[in-house]
């Protein structure tokens, strides 16, 4: 079994990569194989609405020279992901949010009952609203999210500082815990419980 860990810091050894570190260190204790990618930094195109990605073969992005259909094939391959990122102003970074909208347009029907979590790192505030924002790209995606004992926050400001919040990082090793057991869990029922059925979705527009 494998994770993607979504680094969407613009520092790539910041607190969110320790942050992440502690997330993976404890999926590997558990004989998860992960892998992090840290798009936090790169150029990123935002997603336009052309829906080229609705009828392309495998439902590729129409930006082919940014790292989105490579990174989105890495998560639609693996068992589950972890989508972390700084706290901007109570959101999430700008890079972050065209990378998700791209990937999650595209690839949401590949991701339906993996497992996914997210992460947010933070000063002082507005940590709570960017795992919110993480999380709405979860809940359309059908992701199955694994619990932990707080919200799933840590906090530092200086490079490192996120080690000295000793709370924070323990919810986050137990949310990767927690993910750990989903993954194996899913994995022994897949093939004697069977996924729900995946009815044609009905669109309501309330302005007709």
């Amino acid at each position: 079994m494998k994770i993607i860990a979504i680094n969407g810091s613009p520092r790539a050894n910041g607190n969110t990569a320790i942050a992440l570190k502690t997330m993976t260190d404890e999926l590997e204790r558990q004989g998860i194989e992960t892998e992090t990618i840290q798009i936090g930094a790169k150029e990123i195109h935002g997603c336009i609405g052309c829906a080229h990605c609705a009828t392309s073969e495998q439902h590729k992005c129409i930006f082919k020279d940014d790292c989105v259909n490579e990174v989105a094939q890495k998560m639609r391959d693996a068992d589950g992901f972890i989508l972390g990122a700084p706290t901007y102003y109570a959101g999430i970074p700008g890079t972050m949010k065209s990378f998700l909208d791209r990937v999650f347009y595209s690839s949401s029907r590949y991701f339906r009952f993996k497992v996914a979590t997210s992460a947010a790192v933070v000063r002082r505030a507005g940590g709570v609203d960017v795992v919110h924002q993480l999380n709405n790209y979860l809940n359309l995606a059908q992701v199955v999210i694994p619990p932990s004992q707080y919200w799933t926050i840590a906090y530092g400001r200086d490079k490192g500082e996120v080690e000295g919040d000793g709370e924070g990082l323990q919810t986050l090793k137990k949310n990767a815990a927690a993910m750990a057991w989903l993954l194996k869990l899913i994995d022994q029922g897949k093939d004697s419980v069977p996924l729900p059925e995946n009815e044609k979705r009905i669109m309501t527009n309330f302005i007709r």
